[in-house]
């Protein structure tokens, strides 16, 4: 189907069809009327620059998340399957930023009007490219909370619940003596919001039930390490907290190595659970449902509605067998 086959439908040039689709030229609604129903009897699909012509828009969104060491990369790519889907429903393309470009990264891509908007990950508590987004007009989404949200739009889990939510639970079957397995350091010490909430919900709870805790950042090839430490200092231990999915095999690993399994050791995990440990009782992140959030947000905010605010999914703590009343 090519543009001449709807002006000979319409009885019309090209060029008007052109016209019409580009909005370049000033066309009578009659004649305009008669085009679009052309184009609608015939099925025709104009290709996606005279689509952006017309709506003098690029009809792609760009997704902000930096690839760092640290970062686990199945989980961030979760996130970007379901921004990608979500934009596709909208008709829209995703541009991928995975490099540490920081605010130049946004500054570039808005400087030269790549995208209609940005969906921004990986959000700290000080994050340096808020003050930037709130600067260059671009409509944004944050699945992520900083801490000064003023005008900004965020969605994301409600990582302090979701953290109260393990140490409730284990409280609740007796446990008294429980550790929390987080992210690396590094992730603590860049100030990444979902990990500060995440510690922050968990010594509340602890608090408030009376329960001991200590808090151990984590890499996945120090996870044995963190195991032995355990093992060695805390034998009244009875419950694990891990949030940090890459760690959790190989610290289950070091545990049976030294004897010490469910139900003897109750462990919760946050994230996604490994196909080779479904049994694990979890908080999983719902990273399909964050992105459809973020993208459908970022919509209404290319439209011009302003919702601005910020938008907490509350958690889901599902038991299974790794969880049991304290021995």
């Amino acid at each position: 189907m090519r543009i001449s086959d709807v002006a000979r439908h319409a009885g019309v040039s090209p060029s008007t069809v052109s016209y019409v689709l580009s909005g370049k030229r000033s066309i009578s609604e009659s004649t305009a009327r008669r085009v679009r129903e052309s184009i609608e009897a015939l099925g025709y699909e104009p290709h996606a620059g005279a689509r952006s012509l017309a709506s003098r828009r690029s009809n792609v969104i760009a997704l902000v998340v930096p690839l760092r060491e640290d970062v686990h990369v199945p989980a961030a790519m979760r996130f970007a399957v379901s921004v990608v889907t979500a934009a596709r429903s909208h008709d829209h393309d995703v541009l991928l930023l995975t490099q540490g470009e920081g605010p130049d990264g946004l500054r570039r891509v808005a400087a030269g009007a790549m995208v209609d908007g940005v969906v921004v990950m990986d959000v700290a508590a000080d994050d340096a490219r808020v003050p930037v987004l709130r600067s260059l007009g671009l409509p944004s989404v944050l699945i992520g909370v900083p801490e000064d949200t003023e005008g900004l739009t965020c969605v994301d889990l409600d990582f302090a619940a979701a953290g109260a939510a393990c140490v409730e639970h284990l409280a609740e079957l007796g446990h008294t003596d429980v550790a929390f397995v987080g992210q690396p350091p590094s992730v603590y010490e860049r100030r990444s919001g979902f990990a500060e909430r995440t510690v922050a919900g968990f010594e509340r709870a602890a608090r408030e039930r009376g329960v001991r805790v200590t808090l151990h950042p984590c890499e996945p090839d120090t996870a044995r390490e963190v195991a032995a430490g355990l093992v060695r200092d805390r034998p009244g231990l009875t419950g694990l907290i891990v949030h940090n999915e890459p760690s959790v095999v190989p610290l289950l690993d070091a545990f049976e190595e030294h004897g010490r399994v469910p139900p003897e050791l109750s462990v919760v995990v946050m994230g996604s659970i490994t196909p080779r440990l479904p049994h694990l009782t979890s908080v999983e992140l719902p990273a399909e449902e964050l992105g459809g959030r973020a993208v459908g947000l970022l919509m209404d905010k290319i439209e011009g509605e302003d919702v601005s605010g910020v938008t907490l999914l509350e958690p889901t703590l599902s038991v299974r067998e790794s969880t049991a009343t304290a021995p």
